[in-house]
């Protein structure tokens, strides 16, 4: 059995068993930052880090299990329009925050 399924109009889905390791590693994923933060068990710069760390992870889950991105032939079109929307997203969002910065860097008495 293969990992994905090709239905009769060429749509790639994954199977049963990818879907549920994507699931449980998602899972394992949100309970491990949370019981990070309630229980306190880094300081809060750590903690912050561990937080985001496993965001990414998880978010690398989801494109790959749920998403089904990865860098076979069938999907290099999705994952080079994935990354320039990435590319785009993180434009918007550092320019955004460097203007905010500046704009109050300058309206500040000095």
């Amino acid at each position: 059995m293969s990992a994905h399924h090709v239905s009769a109009t060429g749509e790639s889905h994954g199977s049963v068993k990818a879907y549920t390791i994507g699931f449980i590693l998602s899972i394992i994923l949100t309970v491990i930052p949370y019981f990070i933060v309630v229980n306190h068990m880094m300081p809060v710069e750590g903690i912050a880090i561990a937080v985001v760390l496993l965001a990414i992870g998880q978010l690398f889950i989801q494109l790959v299990f749920f998403l089904h991105l990865d860098r076979s032939s069938e999907q290099r079109w999705n994952l080079i329009t994935f990354l320039f929307t990435t590319l785009i997203l993180l434009i918007l969002v550092i320019g955004s925050i460097w203007i905010m910065w500046n704009l109050n860097y300058n309206m500040m008495d000095h």
